[in-house]
């Protein structure tokens, strides 16, 4: 039996960049020795199993044959005659295919450390076309080493994976996993252009057909990354960015307009539901799509319209969220920051300072209570915008 280090851990020691999580392949074992050694199994497709004391992966060397369509159409075959460069063979990239020995030496058939010292992401063999899951790999690790170009070769299998289909197979579960990953990397605008690249984006979220992913796009999703922006803000500034030409001109600038621009909204929608998005990652991007041209527009507004905003964005029962659309907002109209998001946040506070005992008590009938508290709702905010003019 014989132990090497493999995969994320050693190409991220030869970058010299930290070192998270260190997986390991075991060459000549079976399971019934892991077993009889201590080790844990944990996997449900191969043989994966827990170091008894570091807790860290130890897999079984295995080979891997397409049977079918998709991630999980393959047949797994892990036995002690599997070698540790068959076992690097069915890797994705070349820098993923490298393995390190007890001695500290690497045994790297696909030249990965070339390939490193050369920035290239390049595929190890045409196997790599038996997974879609690859496809959005390569792009997220396309925005983790955002210096990196993807190989030629890599990028015209890719294509024709999107044209015939293979990623078609994709699950949504899957997707949102590898986006979601790719978006709070340091440039997650990369992934979308390897994508763009590929010819795969459109196949994989056909609600992304109308994104234009230019520039000022590529600007919004970075600045986002650079200033740390969760993943909600993150997602949300991406599915903002997807436009819709509905044949009409220019969205109107109004408050109204954009509440019944349902375009928008129901592609943002679609999108989320497609990818299974988290609720949070979801609704901070359908609020972001509806509000932040309002927002942008935040010191013009008058009292009714403010209040349609801070009602519509439910910034009263969910004020830490309404500070996400601004964070999002911020990045999407490129506003001035510091001074717009602090104006809309005192605008939220005085709104909250409308009592609703005093509301109710004032009130005949219950029937009155709605308008009676529109109406002091405005009247806070009028007071509000007069000592701010």
């Amino acid at each position: 039996m014989k132990i090497y280090e493999v995969g994320g851990a050693v190409r991220d020691e030869l970058l010299g960049l930290p070192v998270k999580d260190r997986d390991y392949v075991v060459v000549g074992s079976t399971p019934e020795e892991m077993t009889r050694l201590g080790y844990t199994p944990v996997g449900k497709d191969f043989p994966v199993f827990l170091h008894p004391s570091t807790h860290a992966e130890y897999a079984l060397a295995r080979t891997e044959r397409k049977t079918a369509r998709g991630y999980h159409g393959f047949q797994v075959h892990a036995a002690p005659d599997v070698t540790l460069e068959q076992d690097l063979m069915r890797r994705d990239l070349t820098i993923n295919a490298i393995a390190k020995d007890e001695h500290g030496n690497l045994i790297d058939p696909q030249n990965g450390a070339g390939d490193l010292r050369d920035k290239i992401l390049r595929h190890v063999s045409a196997a790599f076309s038996e997974d879609p899951v690859r496809v959005l790999r390569v792009a997220r690790f396309a925005a983790r080493f955002s210096d990196f170009n993807v190989a030629p070769e890599t990028l015209s299998l890719m294509r024709s994976m999107a044209a015939n289909g293979e990623v078609d197979a994709l699950v949504a579960e899957r997707v949102w996993q590898e986006l979601a990953k790719g978006l709070m990397e340091n440039k997650p605008s990369r992934m979308f252009e390897v994508l763009i690249a590929a010819e795969a984006l459109t196949r994989i979220v056909p609600e992304f057909s109308a994104m234009k992913m230019g520039d000022r796009a590529n600007q919004r999703l970075d600045c986002a990354a650079q200033d740390q922006a969760t993943l909600p803000i993150r997602y949300a500034v991406l599915i903002a960015s997807v436009d819709v030409n509905t044949g009409n001109g220019p969205r109107p600038p109004s408050i109204d307009a954009a509440l019944h621009d349902r375009a928008l909204e129901t592609r943002a929608l679609s999108a989320s539901q497609r990818l299974r998005a988290p609720s949070d990652c979801a609704d901070l991007a359908k609020l972001a799509v509806r509000w932040h041209g309002t927002i942008s527009r935040a010191r013009s507004l008058t009292p009714e319209d403010l209040l349609k905003l801070l009602l519509g964005a439910d910034a009263l029962r969910r004020p830490a969220r309404f500070q996400d659309l601004l964070r999002a907002s911020k990045y999407l109209a490129d506003f001035d920051a510091p001074s717009d998001i602090g104006y809309l946040r005192e605008a939220q506070t005085a709104l909250a300072a409308v009592e609703a005992k005093a509301v109710i008590a004032a009130a005949t009938v219950a029937a009155e209570i709605p308008q009676l508290m529109r109406a002091a709702q405005l009247e806070k905010l009028r007071q509000f915008l007069t000592a701010r003019a």
